[in-house]
C-alpha cells in the first residue's frame, strides 16, 4: 500500500477575457496615438485599418500575466489571426457568442456579461474591456460564484501601465 502524501489539488489559472476595440486598439485622434507599423501589419490580407495602433510590446506583458488567455471580442477568429502574430501571443480561445436575445442590455448590462459568466462557471476570472460599467459588476456579483474583476480600460489610450498593474496584482492574489 503506497503510503505517500497526496499532493494538494492546483487550481486553474484564472480566466482572461480580452477585448480588442479600446484595450488594444485605441480609439480618438490619429493625431494623439503611436503609430507601430502600417495598416494591415502581421501579414494580414487586406488588413484592418487600425492596426497599426497596435503596440506589439503588450504581447509579452499580457503572457507574462498568470492567467489564461482568452479573446472576447466580435473580432472572433480574426483575433488570432491579425493580432495573435503581431503581439506575439499564441493561439488563444475564442469566446463564441451566443445569438443575441431580445433581453440583452435592457436591465443596463452589456450584452457580453451573462455569456463571460457563463464560461467562467465559477472559476475566477477578469474581463478587459472598455464598455462595461456598474451594472456589469453589480451582474456578475450576483451571478458569478467565484471571484471577478472587471476592469475598464480607457479606449482613448489603451491598455497602459496602470492597467497592466492592476490585473497582475489582482490575478497574482488569485492564481494559487
Amino acid at each position: 500500500m503506497d503510503t505517500q502524501p497526496a499532493r494538494p489539488l492546483l487550481r486553474p489559472l484564472p480566466l482572461l477575457f480580452l477585448d480588442v476595440d479600446g484595450p488594444l486598439i485605441p480609439f480618438g485622434s490619429p493625431h494623439g496615438h503611436r503609430i507601430y507599423g502600417a495598416p494591415g501589419a502581421a501579414g494580414t490580407s487586406g488588413g484592418h485599418p487600425l492596426l497599426s495602433r497596435v503596440d506589439p510590446g503588450l504581447g509579452p506583458r499580457l503572457a507574462a500575466l498568470p492567467c489564461e488567455l482568452v479573446w472576447a471580442t466580435t473580432w472572433g477568429e480574426d483575433a488570432n489571426l491579425c493580432l495573435s502574430p503581431l503581439l506575439g501571443l499564441p493561439v488563444l480561445p475564442v469566446v463564441d457568442w451566443p445569438e443575441s436575445s431580445g433581453a440583452d442590455g435592457r436591465d443596463g448590462t452589456h450584452w457580453k456579461t451573462g455569456g463571460l459568466v457563463a464560461l467562467a462557471a465559477g472559476r475566477a476570472f477578469v474581463w478587459v474591456d472598455d464598455e462595461m460599467g456598474d451594472a456589469d459588476r453589480r451582474w456578475v456579483s450576483a451571478h458569478h460564484p467565484g471571484p471577478a474583476l472587471l476592469h475598464r480600460v480607457d479606449p482613448r489610450v489603451g491598455l497602459a501601465d496602470a492597467d497592466f498593474a492592476a490585473l497582475d496584482a489582482w490575478l497574482r492574489s488569485h492564481a494559487s
